[in-house]
């Protein structure tokens, strides 16, 4: 009888325990600035581990890495724009954007505040782009129809969007003529220069003009034609302007955290992610300042570090729990080239043509982050 009085005793106090542990990590609020890669990736974790505020200036999610296959294909954004309420279906979503925090509160520019334990800066880049799904899928049928109805397309930008998106065209339409305007020596310059060779030469093949150590002046234009830098013409029906996005990070600057940003705007990180000096503010995405390529893939490790090292501290009260590192990654970096096609660096080899195309190219990873978001990979919604 003893026994079993004690045994009930214990499996009380534990019942007891784990109530009272729920209850803290419900009443943990965290609030996320940002719906980008690592920021959807986040909400999604901790929606149900704690109260969770996601505060980003549009309805939706997209995969930033497959928008260049929406604008030859429109349809495949209907799996690639994914509303946010889609996998965020329990915290509060603000369709806003922050423009100062406290040391306690997030302020939002339509008049919010949002009181918070812990914050995380997801805010990437500053992108225009729609606010709604819907217009922004009317945006891809837009481009779209830009495209096919252009004899020529000049791509301002040699980096990753401007190589995948003429290698978009060049596959899908080949009788387009496309031709690249690159300010810098090579193609492709984050990564090795072997990559950018092998990479020219498959452009070369399939007719792309490629122009490097030049640029355009975009508001040059008279008569269909482009004027650039070393003085030729490019002659061009419309334009694409596939440059490096600014950071959305000016505003920080304004805030307590402007000491945490470093000479380049990005957010100075600690191995927990957190930022420098703060127990209590964490930041990842291309916002920080590791050093590391910037890809979606670390991103979303970013994210699943800063949601177990956010579930460790609001689990463990007043214990300091023992937090999850992170360490920069090596410089791996697949570049899609067309539907079938693709070049790959990884940390000893160079490797284009087909094995990385099957890595890549084929789905552009769509189904497996919907899944990742807990959504049906090949589902699309009108």
């Amino acid at each position: 009888m003893i026994q079993l009085h004690y045994f009930k005793v214990r499996v009380e106090l534990l019942r007891k325990a784990y109530k009272y542990t729920k209850q803290k990590m419900v009443e943990k609020k965290v609030v996320i600035i940002g719906g980008g890669v690592a920021g959807s990736v986040l909400a999604k974790t901790l929606q149900h581990l704690a109260n969770v505020t996601l505060i980003d200036p549009k309805e939706y999610f997209e995969i930033p890495w497959a928008s260049l296959r929406a604008m030859v294909e429109p349809s495949f954004a209907e799996r690639t724009v994914i509303n946010h309420r889609e996998y965020f279906t329990k915290g509060d979503l603000i369709v806003s954007t922050a423009t100062n925090i406290t040391e306690s509160e997030v302020f939002t520019a339509d008049g919010r505040q949002i009181a918070y334990d812990y914050l995380v800066i997801a805010a990437g880049h500053a992108d225009p782009i729609p606010k709604t799904r819907t217009e922004r899928l009317d945006q891809y049928k837009g481009e779209n129809t830009k495209i096919k109805s252009a004899r020529s397309i000049l791509i301002v930008g040699g980096g990753p969007t401007g190589v995948e998106l003429a290698a978009e065209i060049a596959v899908d339409f080949p009788d387009k003529k496309v031709t690249i305007v690159h300010k810098g020596s090579r193609l492709l310059e984050y990564i090795g220069a072997k990559a950018s060779r092998k990479t020219l030469k498959w452009l070369k093949s399939r007719k792309v003009d490629v122009k490097l150590d030049q640029s355009v002046d975009i508001d040059s234009f008279t008569n269909e034609t482009y004027q650039t830098s070393a003085g030729e013409s490019i002659e061009a029906d419309t334009h694409f302007v596939c440059i490096g996005k600014p950071l959305s990070s000016r505003w920080l600057g304004e805030t307590f955290l402007k000491d945490g940003l470093d000479g380049n705007g990005r957010v100075q990180v600690d191995e927990y992610l957190r930022v420098k000096g703060r127990s209590n503010v964490f930041a990842i995405g291309d916002i920080t300042d590791i050093q590391e390529i910037k890809q979606g893939v670390y991103a979303q490790g970013h994210a699943k570090l800063v949601a177990k090292n956010l579930k460790l501290l609001i689990e463990g009260g007043a214990k300091e729990p023992k937090l999850g590192t992170y360490k920069a990654q090596a410089p791996i970096s697949i570049v899609s080239l067309g539907r079938k096609h693709g070049v790959a660096q990884f940390p000893f080899m160079t490797v284009v043509g087909r094995f990385p195309g099957i890595i890549k190219s084929g789905d552009l990873f769509v189904g497996k982050t919907r899944k990742e978001l807990g959504l049906e990979p090949n589902a699309k919604k009108s």
